[in-house]
């Protein structure tokens, strides 16, 4: 339990209106252009790896424990490879090469194929989000109940977990156990680490309130639970999952209350920084204020609209806030983001060209996830091992890319927070918002396929 203010069931009981959804996020790969590659060098009594590791020091560790060697007896010599913006097959590798040279008493190389690669890289987790809020006649949020399930297995080796991956399991090791246990009262203060809570509740434990929002009416609960897959980070793990909810459900609860999505979310939110970003995207874009979905939409051929979201990165440690532009061929389904228009506050700037890199960078990769990217499998076997069965559409020459306007706020009067997970948190949310805006149809599971699409349109 992350909130509970303990009156949530008697609010929704006395709500004008109580609104519903549930979101489902899926398992998605990292999918690094090129295979994961290793080297190691074991003799009886010292061990050489060259691995692209994130975690040296961990991996020495690990591979000492593998090998029954003493710690100073083993080397890791970084070596760059396959970025992976988390946990690719980089220790896999590096175990494999290591057990397998300690085997033939030879130096052996490692490099993965395509297909082993995908299928046995640690997914990104598939997570399910229920939310509930009220909302009262001033439409008003007046109560907001949040539950998650998150799918695990295994995750980062760290210094003594060496099944955490496929090769430690095979090895005989077991993954980091989950062990079930009743909903602990929340203590201390809010950590919102993993952005499970909403931004727009106050976030209050013991008399403290550490949320971004003014919901005082809060519940939040987070449940682990075993994966059949192996997982771990994924490029803004778990928030990216959690603001895609928030953020849609934000605009299910304006569209219920039929205010305009940006002032919707004004008026539930208290933190000023974060405000300010919201304002700032709204500003680069021209916001032009009405209830959404369109009322004047198209029904036939290319519907437009504009999707909006915002968040606290993990509470405090950076914020965002985006408004995207689509166009949905009415007929195919076919989603194109046209624009994009994203304001991003970290504290002072120290390089504002690599932090408009990098927020374009995580925008284009949002784009990327919320649009085609889904690990799919059978009764037997992972079937999405290859760039046809894993889609990206930076692998399409045809897709036309779209303009990312990006709006800096340099603040030198408090600490610097980081940038690399902030901005694209926020993008399948307003690229789902936009396409409700733009149709109609709301989509509550990504990543938004034209048959998605197909099936949420023939529903209206």
């Amino acid at each position: 339990m992350l909130v509970d203010s303990k009156d949530v069931e008697q609010q929704l009981a006395r709500a004008h209106t109580v609104v519903r959804a549930t979101y489902v996020y899926p398992y998605q790969m990292h999918g690094s252009v090129g295979t994961s590659c290793a080297i190691a060098d074991v003799k009886p009594d010292q061990a050489t790896v060259w691995p692209a590791t994130q975690s040296a020091y961990p991996t020495r560790s690990i591979v000492a424990k593998l090998l029954g060697l003493p710690l100073d007896g083993v080397r890791v010599i970084y070596a760059r490879g396959s970025g992976c913006y988390g946990l690719n097959g980089a220790d896999t590798v590096s175990f494999d090469a290591a057990v397998l040279s300690q085997a033939v008493n030879r130096p052996v190389r490692v490099q993965l194929s395509r297909q082993d690669e995908m299928a046995w890289e640690n997914f990104g987790s598939a997570c399910v989000i229920e939310q509930r809020a009220g909302i009262d006649q001033n439409r008003a949020i007046v109560t907001w109940d949040c539950e998650n399930w998150v799918a695990s297995r295994g995750g980062r080796p760290g210094y003594d977990s060496p099944g955490n991956v496929i090769t430690g399991a095979l090895l005989g090791y077991a993954p980091e156990p989950i062990t079930p246990r009743a909903a602990a009262e929340p203590t201390g203060e809010l950590r919102n680490r993993a952005n499970a809570v909403p931004s727009y509740i106050a976030g209050c434990i013991s008399g403290k309130c550490g949320g971004a929002g003014t919901v005082r009416s809060e519940r939040v609960l987070s449940h682990t639970m075993p994966s059949p897959f192996f997982t771990g980070p994924l490029r803004s793990p778990l928030r990216i999952q959690n603001t895609f909810a928030h953020e849609c459900f934000m605009d299910e609860l304006s569209a219920s209350a039929k205010v305009d999505p940006l002032a919707f979310r004004l008026k539930h939110l208290r933190d000023a920084r974060l405000i300010d970003v919201l304002k700032s995207a709204a500003s680069a874009a021209k916001w032009e204020n009405h209830p959404s979905p369109q009322p004047n939409r198209a029904r036939t051929g290319i519907a437009s609209g504009r999707g909006i979201a915002c968040v606290a990165y993990e509470g405090d440690n950076g914020y965002a806030g985006l408004v995207a532009e689509v166009s949905v061929d009415m007929a195919s389904g076919r989603v194109q983001p046209k624009r994009f228009f994203a304001a991003l506050d970290c504290g002072p700037i120290s390089n504002p060209d690599g932090l408009r890199n990098q927020t374009e960078g995580g925008i284009l990769q949002g784009m990327s996830r919320a649009l085609v990217e889904e690990v799919t499998w059978d009764d037997k076997r992972v079937t999405s091992n290859d760039w046809e069965t894993y889609q990206s559409p930076y692998l399409d020459l045809g897709f036309d890319l779209p303009t990312i306007d990006i709006s800096l706020l340099n603040r030198t009067d408090v600490l610097a927070t980081g940038a690399g997970e902030t901005v694209i948190m926020v993008v399948p949310a307003a690229i789902g918002n936009a396409i409700f805006d733009a149709t109609g149809a709301r989509l509550r599971e990504v990543p938004f396929t034209p048959e998605r699409i197909r099936a949420a349109l023939s529903a209206l």
